[in-house]
């Protein structure tokens, strides 16, 4: 199970380099709120890389300081996401940066909460109820051209997948080598199928 899960982790950062470049070539053509989806995949790009150049590169084995500014800018990245998509008050906005400065606050200078993995859990559910509004919304209103209906629907799923992947991780506490790897495993084919909207979407962009 490890060389899976191995395989199917190097095959999700080659996704996710060519949604970068297809993002970065098609960056023109994106509308305002488009955009969004470009800074919310270089910001994971960019954590991705930082976890693996600091091991490799600065010898750096502990890399679980930036787990915390993970969850804060993927927060803020994605709820602003949605919530301009939905046409929300600027003060969500706001109230998103707040929440996502507090947190990193909180955790770099208090270490609160100790668990990180709650913040993580309250995130997603908040993102996969923005996801979720955001989905019902342009399924109805089929007038409007939804180009990136599919990656938003494959953004519910994986953070609906991935809240209870961390319920279940959690609850079991004698967790196997091999159920931890299947585990991480489904996660990471579900951010694959992810990485594949996002090409294919951009990939059929046009002015």
């Amino acid at each position: 199970m490890a060389d899976l899960y191995k395989t199917i982790l190097f095959l999700n950062y080659g996704l996710l380099l060519g949604v970068i470049v297809l993002g970065a070539i098609k960056y023109r053509i994106l509308n305002h709120k488009e955009k969004q989806y470009f800074y919310c995949i270089a910001f994971l790009f960019f954590i991705e890389l930082l976890n693996l150049v600091l091991p490799y590169i600065l010898r750096l084995n502990d890399t679980s300081f930036l787990y915390p500014f993970y969850i804060a800018g993927e927060f803020f990245l994605l709820t602003g996401l949605f919530i301009r998509k939905l046409g929300f008050s600027n003060l969500f906005l706001k109230l998103g940066a707040v929440l996502a400065v507090g947190f990193m606050i909180l955790k770099y200078g208090f270490n609160y909460p100790a668990n990180s993995d709650i913040v993580k859990v309250v995130s997603n559910i908040i993102i996969i109820c923005l996801s979720g509004f955001t989905l019902i919304g342009e399924i109805k209103n089929t007038s409007v051209q939804n180009r990136f209906l599919w990656v938003d629907t494959s953004i519910f799923f994986y953070y609906s997948v991935s809240v209870f992947i961390f319920i279940i991780q959690h609850q079991i506490v004698n967790l196997s080598e091999n159920n931890y790897y299947i585990l991480f495993s489904v996660n990471n084919i579900l951010s694959s199928i992810l990485y594949c909207s996002l090409i294919y979407t951009f990939i059929r962009l046009k002015k």
